[in-house]
């Protein structure tokens, strides 16, 4: 049996094994959430991308140099030439829109431009004419209005959206 008092016969403890800590990263916000790499590639490389939330409603020309992610209300007209235009399950548009692209899977109302091409989703809705380079509508969509297949780089494709009259 071991005696704390003997001399020599003290256990010997072996060291803890020097572990080396995990690198913490200077800018790391918890609350903030990390984009996964495919998510991220996508709207880097076609730049900046505004969002109309749910709340939010606007009545007039909505125009500038970046996409647009509407999931609100918009009445007038949309001017995104070189940009694409995507109207969200919960978006609301009774406007023309002009844009390089246009997805839709909420609602629109209204004529749409496009310079690319026109996707509309199966659980999307358009109501009015398109004239696009390229233009799909999934099974499941609506669609009343007419198509204007037009050649990529066609002049009539960047005219100036009109406003809708409401």
């Amino acid at each position: 049996m071991w005696k704390p008092n003997q001399a020599g016969m003290a256990p010997t403890s072996t060291p803890e094994p020097i572990r080396p800590s995990a690198p913490t990263p200077s800018t790391f916000e918890p609350s903030a959430p990390r984009p996964s790499a495919a998510a991220a590639a996508p709207v880097a490389a076609a730049g900046e991308q505004a969002t109309i939330g749910k709340s939010l409603i606007i009545k007039g020309e909505v125009s500038g140099s970046e996409s647009l992610y509407v999931d609100g209300k918009i009445e007038g007209t949309i001017n995104l030439p070189g940009n694409r235009v995507t109207v969200g399950r919960n978006g609301q548009v009774a406007a023309n829109i002009l844009a390089r692209e246009v997805v839709v899977l909420g609602k629109v109302r209204g004529n749409v431009t496009a310079s690319d091409r026109v996707d509309i989703r199966s659980e999307g809705s358009l109501t009015g004419d398109v004239a696009a380079a390229r233009i799909s509508i999934e099974d499941g969509a609506f669609f009343k209005g007419g198509i204007d297949i037009r050649k990529p780089g066609d002049g009539k494709a960047t005219a100036e959206a009109t406003p809708i009259n409401a």
